[in-house]
């Protein structure tokens, strides 16, 4: 059913009617007759539009003549802007014509004369046989409305006219009602129920809006929780539940890398490397697949999480928890009556109960019945209400028949009240919504920006931008629940579920979103009313018929809204047809733009989209707009962000006169303005500029672009020789910048003068609310004065980079200033009282809100000193300073300024140890320090460790004259009483942790993680009995690795990796089974030894002990004695990865595999394996899948096996006998087998998925 948002679209086309310029045209062409029927007969259709809201839910007739009004609306508004884009160029033409023109007759010949050419005259007769004929329809509906009953005036509900309060929203954390639910969850997610796997299944099933997905977050947001969990991720699954898009979705989450990966199994590959042994918590949100393989292929990579590992499904479904193997089911309930009817007075009263309205509380328990207790629909229905209290219109709320309608789709009558209360532009805005995906997350500015082209917003509304009338708009919907931001951070915004099957529902046939493996072709008669149109997410193969919407002719939209099209002729060849388009866009709406790799060029045929308000060719390959694009009058916005490749644009770019919104940000290759852009003067974005030496664009051309908003980046400043044009460009006055990035070039040559270039940013003063400024490469040898001036109170960033002043500016008195860096200003030497405040008088603090603060490549910097050398004390400073970060100050020996008790994280980069010592005692909450490069660091001596008692995280890199971490054990055991993580790497001479006491067996009680790797000289490490995690790696000198162990009390160790490590022993002499360190080792989950070649024994005969030990690692230790493997292994291994030892696989013999074993990754180099046979009872008996498998050269795998791989087995020529006795495999990968043939003819069995490569 389609609703009624023509009331808008008719508003609209009363104003055009209105035009001065259109109807002008209208009498040149002799159509203005028709037009003045328009403007008579379309109120009298608006008149009755209140009536035909109501009567259309019932009323199938109303409906089809709402429909057809609608569809007649659209075409009446084509002509419309037809004819007003004509209008428009015609205008141009003559003003261009006038001004080249040098004919004085041309002068004396009248202006309807010079419109007539053959091109007009045959305009105005097509114009007028489709004017007729819309005339007609128009007509017909009118008397149509007579026939229906539709009455003129009806009264229409004082709450839809009614705009809501803008009042802060009810916090989704303290969830109505939800209590119990929430400390029962917290005890499954949070205790130590036995399960058979390290990863188990929470599963919230429920149905749609009754809170799965709001507790499911406050769960995940818990303290508890994030304190319990080392990893966390959300990840939205949705309908299609993509296996390789929610793996690529944990893994950004759990690493935060944006990485490519060439299919499923590198990136399961490295997203099991990245969890491995870590407990984590997921959440799974929105999960509706019922395909168990898919669910089997999807958690592969993270059943190596550690023991009580979580994931958390919200589902609708049961069948869905069943086939996810949930261990844990929780069904979710509707409300109670009391929580329900408590959450509807929240939003409907602002108050926590109806104690002060009685009278309202009667009809508010009918509300919350009708509503079936359902939290969405509560508030949606109760934010219709917000602050209303009249009894009047409560009843007339709940007596709506709206409740009653059953049209089949589902949604719940709250929802549709809350649609149907909008005010008709907001239903307009919402319905449009119908275009985004289930589950996208979308940047409110383009939709905004779409709205805008869709002529939606009116500029008649007082005095406020449509831009700004649009956030109004957005934020309108939000407060009433249309939209929410997403659960997982990200940026942008989201729509529920079922508020996405609303507007999918009230849109009706005007709008389609093509997503799935739907086929346009099957839709033959709804392709004339096709207006919007999206393009979610095509996989290879999909919509190979997408060519039929060439038949779409009236079509407005085109969105793609994922991964880009697949076929750049398909964009060439469709837009010659649609010619009415207002929106392109092939990247979607979201913050992170995916752009298209296909798209190289935009097809010349763009020209010819006169109606066309905003085109998006961001992250594409495009070189440069092809010229066709000066035609289009109409464009109000042109994205281009992020084309790296793009060189031009065109020419006659200033005949865009209605552009608003140019963003060419990220395009490093664009290094020329086109020219006129200043004429461009309802520009609001902007967001980079050049300054040429050919004038093309000067700075004073920024003078008339008032309405500049959001980021500027002036770029080619170097290039202004007379601060006079700077002054010109007024930047002070245009208010609505928030970030400006100011750039002179890095090149320094003797063309540029020093005084011009502090001149010339001297007039180039900022507005006072800018946010974020950047101040790039100035040679001015002191800056102006407004730097720093307290009247910039809302400055939040500044970064000074590669300027050549050799002091740096008062900028103390910045009250709002969070982040302040420094880089590259060699000229600086001293840091000083002055960088606080400029005069004796000031009392206030300096830096009241700056929380980091970074000094980078400043080569001639020499002293930090906030001394005065007078009588006067220095203001107190830095009160929230949290992070401080030095780098590359090479020159920089003294620092002297004071304490920084709010001081908890220092970096000191490429620096002198002088500097470190200074540094250190800034604070004593110092809980995490950063040292790579230090000079002159031997160790951390006495005086720097003193200051240390709150650290918590300690990293040394790159430091090459380190050879012992700290003098003395026992010493540093005392100061570093809260270190919990120790990593040290890349320190080339570093000898021992210490110069004397060394395992002396005193430890470090808060230690719990330790890191050493790429130390050549280190020889030794004793890894006391409060580390859990251990890493050892490229530590070539090293020949002992010790464990202390206390008696009665089992090392915590939990994980430990050694690699490359040639000289490595584990046990480097015979030691007594009773003291044997592994007996302490309880609590081992994951042991990773990798390309030891020098290690000659392993204790694996004590292996039965190591109980908790599941995931094993051992590869490339060829001097490994011919006593490993034994046989026996850990009882609880669930993962196993092994090769490349000494004793051949071919003579290992029967091993006693544990049932638990279900990964199993071989490397079969020269291992004379020939084939493989399956243990019957993990023990000696061997299945006789062929004549091969008892021989001597066969290797006995276990039956237990559900991911296999095999690789490197050179001699290896069948698999598939052993298939059939492998029952739980679901995954089998031969990699470098070269005489494997069978799998290729073999069929496996279904459930198995087989991948064979080189």
């Amino acid at each position: 059913m389609a609703e009624i948002v023509v009331s808008a679209v008719i508003t609209v086309l009363c104003e055009k009617l209105i035009s001065g310029e259109l109807m002008k045209l209208a009498r040149f062409e002799g159509i203005d007759s028709q037009l003045k029927k328009w403007k008579k007969n379309l109120p009298l259709i608006q008149a009755v539009l209140a009536d035909a809201t109501q009567k259309q839910i019932k009323e199938r007739a109303v409906q089809l003549w709402v429909n057809d009004l609608q569809d007649l609306a659209y075409n009446i508004d084509d002509v419309l802007d037809d004819l007003a884009t004509e209008a428009l160029r015609r205008k141009l033409n003559k003003e261009a014509h006038s001004s080249t023109s040098t004919s004085k007759v041309l002068k004396f010949v009248p202006n309807c004369c010079t419109n007539f050419t053959p091109r007009n005259i045959m305009y105005g007769q097509q114009m007028s046989s489709k004017l007729e004929e819309i005339t007609t329809k128009l007509h017909d509906l009118v008397d149509q409305r007579n026939n229906l009953g539709l009455n003129v005036n009806v009264e229409r509900s004082n709450i839809i006219e009614r705009r809501l309060e803008q009042t802060s929203l009810v916090d989704e954390s303290k969830i109505m009602g939800r209590e119990g639910d929430k400390e029962a969850l917290l005890g499954k997610l949070l205790g130590n129920e036995e399960c058979d796997e390290n990863v188990s299944i929470v599963a919230i099933v429920g149905m749609g809006g009754i809170g799965k997905t709001t507790l499911a977050k406050v769960l995940y947001n818990e303290e508890k929780v994030k304190d319990h969990f080392e990893v966390k991720a959300w990840v939205c699954v949705s309908e299609e539940c993509d296996v390789f898009n929610i793996s690529k979705a944990i893994f950004q989450a759990v690493t935060g890398q944006n990485k490519d990966f060439a299919n499923l199994d590198l990136l399961h590959v490295t997203l099991k490397e990245e969890l491995s042994k870590k407990r984590f918590l997921f959440v799974l949100d929105d999960v509706w697949n019922e395909d168990h393989s898919k669910w089997e292929l999807l958690q592969s990579p993270l059943l190596v999480g550690a023991p009580g590992s979580k994931i958390i499904v919200t589902t609708r479904s049961t069948r869905v928890a069943s086939v996810m193997d949930s261990q844990q089911t929780y069904p979710l309930g509707v409300l109670s009556n009391e929580d329900a009817l408590s959450l509807f007075a929240q939003h409907a009263l602002g108050e926590k109960n109806f104690d002060k309205h009685p009278t309202l509380k009667l009809l508010g328990e009918g509300m919350v019945q009708k509503c079936g207790r359902l939290p969405l629909a509560l508030k949606a229905l109760g934010r219709i209400l917000k602050g209303n209290r009249n009894v009047n219109e409560w009843e007339e709320l709940l007596k709506s028949k709206i409740w009653d309608i059953d049209d089949g789709n589902k949604i719940l009558p709250a929802l549709k009240l809350s649609y149907y209360h909008l005010p008709p532009h907001l239903k307009q805005l919402f319905a449009y919504c119908s275009l985004i995906p289930k589950d996208y997350v979308f940047d409110k500015n383009k939709l905004v920006l779409l709205w805008v082209a869709e002529g939606f917003l009116s500029q008649s509304k007082g005095n406020k931008s449509m831009e700004n009338l649009g956030h109004e708009y957005f934020e309108e919907l939000k407060s009433r629940s249309f939209f929410q931001q997403p659960t997982n951070g990200q940026l942008g915004y989201t729509m529920h579920d079922l508020i996405n099957d609303l507007a999918t529902s009230v849109a009706g046939e005007f709008s389609f979103r093509l997503d799935g493996e739907v086929d346009v072709s099957d839709m033959n008669e709804a392709f004339d009313k096709f207006r919007h149109f999206s393009l979610v997410g095509p996989r290879s193969g999909s919509y190979r018929k997408l060519d039929e919407l060439q038949r779409a002719k009236h079509l407005r939209t085109f969105l793609v809204m994922s991964v880009g099209l697949e076929n750049y002729h398909f964009l060439d060849k469709v837009l010659l047809e649609l010619q009415f388009l207002r929106v392109l866009c092939v990247v979607g709406l979201n913050h992170m733009y995916q752009g298209s790799q296909i798209i190289t060029k935009v097809p010349e045929s763009i020209g010819s989209l006169k109606h066309l308000r905003y085109l998006n060719f961001s992250c594409t390959k495009i070189t440069c707009l092809p010229e066709q694009v000066s035609n289009l009058y109409n464009l109000q916005s042109l994205l281009l962000q992020n084309c790296f490749i793009l060189c031009s644009l065109p020419e006659s770019f200033a005949k865009l006169i209605n552009l608003r919104h140019l963003d060419v940000s990220n395009t490093p290759k664009l290094n020329r303005m086109p020219l006129g852009i200043s004429g461009l003067t309802s520009l609001q974005t902007l967001s980079k500029v050049i300054i040429d030496e050919d004038n093309r664009f000067k700075i004073s051309d920024l003078k008339d672009l008032t309405d500049l908003q959001g980021w500027l980046t002036i770029k080619g400043l170097d290039k202004v020789i007379n601060p006079i044009q700077a002054k010109d460009a007024n930047l002070h006055q245009k208010k609505g910048l928030d970030v400006l990035v100011m750039d002179w070039g890095k090149e320094f040559n003797d063309s540029r003068d020093e005084m011009i270039e502090y001149e010339v940013l001297k007039e180039l003063r900022p507005p006072p609310k800018l946010e974020n400024l950047n101040i790039l490469n100035n040679k001015g040898t002191r800056f102006p004065s407004w730097i720093g001036d307290p009247s910039f109170d809302q400055l939040t960033e500044l970064i000074l980079c590669g300027c050549r002043s050799t002091h740096l500016p008062t900028l103390g008195c910045l009250r709002s200033l969070k982040k302040l860096i420094v880089e590259r200003m060699n000229e600086v030497k001293t840091v000083g009282f002055e960088l606080l405040a400029s005069t004796s008088s000031f009392h206030s603090i300096a830096f009241p809100s700056l929380e980091f603060l970074k000094f980078n490549d400043m080569q001639g910097w020499q002293m930090w000193s906030f001394n005065r050398g007078d009588d006067h004390r220095t203001p107190r400073s830095f009160p929230r300073l949290h992070e401080i970060c030095l780098s590359s100050c090479p020159e920089l020996d003294e620092v002297s300024i004071g304490l920084i008790p709010s001081l908890r994280v220092l970096s000191i980069e490429n620096c002198s140890e002088a500097v470190l010592r200074s540094m250190v005692g800034l604070s004593p909450s110092l809980i995490e320090l950063k040292m790579l490069n230090v000079r002159g660091l031997t160790q951390l001596h006495g005086e720097v460790l003193m200051h240390l008692r709150a650290l918590e995280q300690l990293y040394i890199k790159n430091c090459d004259e380190l050879k012992y971490l700290w003098e003395q054990e026992s010493e540093a055991c005392k100061s570093l009483v809260s270190l919990q993580k120790l990593e040290v790497c890349y320190c080339k001479n570093l000898v021992s942790s210490a110069e004397k006491e060394v395992n002396i067996g005193i430890s470090m009680e808060s230690l719990k993680s330790v890191k050493f790797q790429n130390c050549e000289t280190l020889e030794s490490y004793n890894c006391t009995n409060t580390v859990e995690r251990l890493l050892i790696s490229s530590c070539d000198s090293m020949t002992s690795l010790t464990f202390s162990a206390v008696q009665e009390h089992p090392s915590p160790l939990t994980e430990s990796i050694v690699g490359d490590c040639d000289n490595i022993q584990l046990q480097p002499k015979p030691i007594p089974v009773e003291d044997f360190r592994f007996l302490s080792m309880s609590r081992l989950i994951y042991l990773h030894i990798l390309d030891c070649k020098n290690l000659k024994s392993f204790p694996h005969e004590h292996f039965q002990i190591l109980t908790s030990l599941e995931v094993m690692f051992m590869y490339g230790c060829p001097s490994m004695d011919y006593s490993f493997p034994c046989g026996v292994w850990p009882p609880n291994l669930s993962q196993l990865t092994v090769g490349l030892l000494n004793k051949p696989m071919s003579e290992w013999g029967p091993q006693s595999f544990p049932t638990s074993l279900v990964e199993l990754w071989l490397f079969g180099e020269n291992s004379g394996v020939v084939s493989f046979a399956v243990a019957d009872d993990m023990t000696n008996t061997t299945t006789p899948s062929s004549s091969s498998s008892s021989s001597s050269s066969s290797f006995l795998l276990p039956p237990s096996l559900v991911f296999l791989t095999l690789e490197s087995f050179e001699d290896l020529e069948s698999f598939s006998e052993v298939l059939p006795h492998l029952p739980c495999l679901k995954r089998l990968d031969i990699v470098s087998c070269p005489m494997i043939t069978d799998l290729k003819t073999t069929s496996s069995p279904s459930n198995l998925t087989i991948y064979v490569g080189k």
